[in-house]
């Protein structure tokens, strides 16, 4: 089923709600980032798909054509702009293409690979997120008349982050090889700057360049495995 084949069936946008008839599918697999993308969806009007990994995410489209497509660029089984080039190359690529981390180095890693667009975590402002998709859309998919820039931010419910840090807690309990603990590494990463968190950021940045200089990481993963051993202590009060 292709979602664009039902716009002209689609309730039209409005001001407040610009992007009613939009189909975002998110791939993303923090549980956290994933509620703030719900959150920032269910305030435009736009309804949304989520995958948590690069095989879910091609079961989806396999079957469905979303408008617009935002890809984390760590995921479990492999990197999001190895998905982003299948998308851009397709014959029937999505209208939009966002890519988005927690790094803000790999703006440019997404792009090269043939986003439309970037969307650097922490991703919180309602303006922010519905220009990126409004901004590529044709003007008879926006909305008529006056439209008011939301100064809104949103929050995720903090539950979510509860997830991430129990995934988290469940990767560190078990064998951590190579692979495994570089995507803990830039997990955490997303996980600390979608939920502002410096400390958490800069511990799991370290576990990264442990890992790739080829030290020894235990006091890195020790490090990490304290701060979120409190960090879930601490959400447990929620």
């Amino acid at each position: 089923m292709d979602d664009l084949c039902t716009e002209a069936f689609a309730r039209k946008p409005t001001p407040d709600r610009p992007l009613l008839g939009v189909t975002v599918l998110v791939v993303e697999d923090s549980r956290f980032a994933s509620e703030a993308m719900r959150l920032l969806c269910l305030r435009s009007g736009a309804r949304i798909r989520r995958a948590d990994c690069l095989a879910s995410a091609r079961r989806h489209l396999a079957t469905y054509r979303p408008t617009a497509v935002v890809v984390d660029l760590g995921l479990p089984d492999g990197s999001g702009d190895t998905l982003i080039r299948e998308l851009a190359s397709s014959d029937q690529p999505a209208s939009i293409i966002l890519g988005t981390s927690g790094d803000p180095d790999a703006e440019s890693v997404a792009l090269s690979a043939g986003a439309h667009g970037f969307l650097a975590k922490p991703i919180t402002s309602l303006a922010l997120f519905q220009q990126a998709i409004l901004s590529r859309l044709p003007l008879r998919r926006h909305p008529r008349g006056m439209r008011l820039i939301s100064g809104d931010q949103i929050a995720p419910d903090p539950i979510a982050l509860r997830d991430d840090l129990n995934h988290a807690a469940d990767i560190l309990a078990s064998r951590v090889d190579e692979p495994t603990l570089d995507y803990l590494a830039q997990f955490l990463t997303s996980v600390a700057r979608s939920a502002s968190d410096p400390a958490l950021a800069e511990a799991a940045s370290r576990l990264h360049a442990a890992g790739r200089r080829g030290k020894d990481p235990a006091d890195a993963l020790h490090a990490v495995s304290s701060l979120v051993d409190t960090r879930r202590a601490a959400s447990a009060a929620f």
